[in-house]
């Protein structure tokens, strides 16, 4: 009978992009903070257009990565 274990190329690999989500997840807010404390400039709509983009992408990122952290444990 074979021991499951962990994978860890694939853990690694689930590190990495939660690594990058967590990045996504702070510069988000901070560039809303950004273009909601600067309306009148003419580069608002824009940087909050971005900002949007990226808190969007920091959500998909994080279940990704614990989607694929949870892949190397249990090995579908």
């Amino acid at each position: 009978m074979e021991t499951k274990k962990t994978n860890k190329e694939i853990l690694i690999k689930g590190l990495k992009i939660m690594g990058i989500s967590l990045g996504a997840m702070f510069l988000g807010p901070i560039l809303i903070h950004i273009a909601f404390s600067n309306q009148e400039k003419p580069l608002y709509i824009p940087i909050l257009i971005v900002a949007i983009l990226i808190c969007g992408l920091a959500v998909y990122l994080a279940f990704k990565g614990l989607n694929t952290i949870l892949d190397s444990m249990f090995k579908k």
